[in-house]
């Protein structure tokens, strides 16, 4: 099915007359940037998040620049990083002439994992820059204890996090530094911008410095600076916005407790886990689907549900093609996951909408269609000795145990005839047994047919197919 216009968004801003109201008074002061909404901003927003200084910025990519910056963080420098995140997480590193070193995630919080951090802390590292992804703060007290046993500063991207707490205490109140980002699809909004929340009054100077061409008084220049400035309209929106923000954290938990509720009836869908200790802001809703993420998605789509992939590993992408090993738990996390729409004016009936459709969209991908075929769903087992396959997506994904007897032809099936619906030929295996390691014994949905295929010199066709019926 095409994709159309969502009648259902993945995010919207909570805008209305007030904010009008806010930007008209700039207007009529005549005093558009570097002026009182933006110094009041400020203490509001530190006032919030028990801190005692917070700097505004255009935008949170250029916060997070500013923040390395201000941390004395340059060339020759390494930065440990989430690789589940948005790029500029990293791109702000390369930005400064360090090297963004990317470590895996929590399986459940898909957050950093602090027991991975100590393998990559080199001579070099100078910080850990973790995400608090979705709005879930990272497991702080953790990530204090590694970065404090291998002296190194931790540094917060809360861009999602506006409002979120671990322990009782604000995300952002942790680290030395932290950036949060105002993007239409944040909980508050500024249409772009960014501020770096500190306790250190020394970094609060650098990065004024840094966002103001390094002046210190008018026409004197101290250090290499750059005009990185929100305007006043931006601030009085945000001051706006974070009277607000008790109010939007408040319909987007109901709401996501009941989606949580609603999903968790929902064979093969696993809704997203808050950990104990930690109170999220559901920036996003990112649950993992088992089977079948992509046709998931392109059915939401269809039905005018926006939807999306938050986020494709940095790691992965061009740009830093090469610069990192694999990542076991983030690769397998990006496969399988799927962000809905969590907004704070979702109705009732646009939540039961929105899990309705997730459902039909999952068992559809779980169901061949009549006659035995699901069109356009492509296989990922390539080569697999059942092509062409009829059965899409294959009823065993996913299937993450490598080597798996189906997965790899060195598991010696023999060649097989061509398959059809119609019927299937018979499939002769190679004279050795096959030799199925114990974890794919243990994990994949065919060992229950290992022992016909171990035990027999041939595989029946009817056999085949009722086996394929049976688990499909």
């Amino acid at each position: 099915m095409p994709e159309r216009t969502p009648h259902i968004r993945l995010a919207r801003p909570d805008l209305g007359e007030e904010e009008v109201a806010a930007v008209r008074e700039v207007f009529a002061s005549g005093v558009l940037t570097g002026g009182p909404q933006n110094a009041a901003f400020e203490r509001e927003f530190a006032a919030r998040h028990e801190v005692t200084h917070a700097v505004t910025f255009a935008s949170g990519t250029v916060a997070l620049a500013a923040m390395l910056l201000a941390e004395g963080i340059g060339p020759g420098d390494e930065v440990i990083v989430p690789s589940m995140t948005f790029i500029a997480t990293a791109t702000a590193v390369r930005h400064v002439g360090a090297t963004p070193v990317f470590a895996d995630i929590d399986p459940d919080t898909f957050t950093i994992d602090p027991a991975a951090i100590p393998a990559l802390v080199t001579s070099r590292t100078r910080a850990v820059l973790t995400v608090h992804y979705a709005g879930q703060p990272a497991a702080l007290d953790a990530l204090l204890k590694v970065c404090s046993d291998h002296g190194i500063a931790l540094l917060e991207d809360a861009a999602q996090a506006v409002g979120g707490s671990y322990r009782g205490r604000p995300a952002g109140s942790f680290g030395r530094s932290a950036m949060f980002s105002f993007t239409p699809t944040k909980n508050i909004t500024t249409g772009e911008g960014g501020i770096v929340v500190t306790g250190e009054a020394a970094v609060a100077g650098r990065l004024r410095l840094l966002r103001n061409h390094g002046q210190t008084r008018l026409y004197q220049h101290e250090i290499l600076g750059y005009n990185w400035r929100l305007t006043e309209m931006q601030a009085a929106i945000g001051r706006v916005q974070l009277r607000k923000l008790d109010g939007i954290l408040a319909r987007k938990r109901a709401s996501a407790a009941w989606m949580n509720d609603r999903l968790a009836r929902v064979p093969g869908v696993t809704p997203p886990r808050v950990a104990p200790h930690a109170c999220s802001t559901h920036m996003l809703y990112t649950v993992l689907v088992d089977h079948g993420r992509d046709a998931v998605l392109a059915h939401l789509l269809a039905h005018g549900i926006e939807a999306r992939v938050y986020f494709p590993p940095v790691h992965l992408q061009p740009v830093f093609a090469g610069q990192s090993g694999p990542l076991p738990v983030t690769e397998d996390v990006a496969a399988r996951m799927l962000s809905l729409p969590m907004h704070a004016q979702l109705t009732p009936a646009e939540l039961g909408e929105i899990a309705d459709r997730l459902e039909a969209a999952v068992r559809e991908t779980r169901l061949p269609a009549p006659g035995g075929r699901v069109a356009d769903r492509p296989c990922w087992i390539r080569p697999c000795w059942i092509r062409p396959c009829w059965i899409r997506p294959c009823w065993i994904r996913p299937c993450w145990i490598r080597p798996c007897w189906i997965h790899q032809r060195r598991m010696r099936l023999g060649t097989p005839a061509t398959v059809t619906p119609a019927g299937w030929s018979r499939m002769t295996t190679a004279p050795a047994p096959i030799m199925v390691p114990a974890p794919t014994r243990r994990f994949c949905r065919m060992q229950a047919f290992v022992p016909k295929v171990t035990s027999s010199p041939t595989v029946t066709a009817p056999a085949m197919l009722a086996f394929i019926r049976k688990v499909a």
